[in-house]
């Protein structure tokens, strides 16, 4: 696996490789990132990876400073998975001057669920995905569908944009108890890690209510939030949205997708499943 430091050595190698598919990261990865690597592979002749904490979609107060980074580790992986290229820039390379361009979704898609909470999240991760793929000119883009409100708010930038990529959502990976995958996992401690299947409990829980008639979706929801408190958790949302745009269901026939996030101890955890 190569690695690249600056935009012009990327450019370079992506310039013989053929049909590229890209996986963009921040790093500290985990088996759902490499899922997503081995998913690239089955659309292009060449897989590239990024890694970067990217500072403008973190909030003030979040956890930029200690966001795991495990550099060493994660080119084991990659090269592992078969990739053929990291772009692994630094902040200098990605800004070397203050951003004043940036990607502004619209409100409707950013004001909900996750934006209500990391007010100006969603633009530093257009901004900073829109720059990946302008440096990398994938034909395929590859995100996780546990960022689900990140990978609608980008596949309708890139669509919305004419962009000539193709966007692949990836499944969520989930440990056996049925945790998703997380970079932040690792900030549970044994006994919130213990704890921590809980989301995804009350997610299945909602979901087979769905699918067997049930429609009173705020009090579903109402639920969810009460035994999440009760357990000692602090939830933000529970919700049960349209998986189009994440608005509130309206018609019967609608295909719907249901969403979490809540605090454990000091770490903040997201879920969701397709319904």
């Amino acid at each position: 696996m190569q690695i690249h430091e600056n935009i012009d050595s990327l450019r370079a190698a992506r310039a013989g490789a053929g049909r590229v598919a890209f996986v963009p990261t921040m790093g500290n990865l985990h088996e759902g990132h490499i899922a997503l690597m081995r998913q690239a592979r089955e659309h292009a002749d060449c897989v590239i990876a990024s890694i970067f904490v990217n500072r403008l979609q973190f909030g003030a107060g979040e956890d930029f400073d200690r966001y795991p980074r495990t550099f060493a580790a994660d080119c084991e992986k990659l090269a592992a998975a078969g990739v053929e290229h990291l772009f692994a820039p630094d902040e200098s390379v990605m800004y070397p001057q203050p951003q004043r361009y940036h990607v502004d979704p619209p409100a409707e898609q950013v004001s909900i669920l996750e934006g209500e909470f990391r007010a100006g999240h969603f633009r530093g991760v257009a901004t900073v995905v829109m720059k990946l793929l302008n440096i990398v000119r994938p034909e395929v883009a590859l995100f996780g569908k546990k960022d689900y409100q990140q990978l609608m708010v980008l596949s309708n930038m890139v669509r919305e944009l004419a962009m000539p990529i193709e966007v692949v959502p990836g499944e969520t990976v989930r440990a056996e108890d049925g945790l998703a995958l997380s970079s932040r996992n690792g900030y549970l401690s044994a006994d919130e890690r213990a704890r921590a299947p809980l989301l995804h409990h009350l997610l299945a829980g909602i979901r087979a209510a769905v699918r067997t008639g049930e429609r009173d979706f705020a009090r579903l929801q109402a639920d969810a939030m009460a035994r999440l408190s009760a357990a000692g958790w602090a939830p933000d949302y529970v919700a049960v949205r349209r998986r189009l745009d994440l608005q509130p269901p309206v018609q019967e026939d609608d295909v719907l997708v249901v969403l979490a996030a809540a605090k454990l101890g000091r770490t903040r955890l997201i879920d969701n499943l397709e319904i």
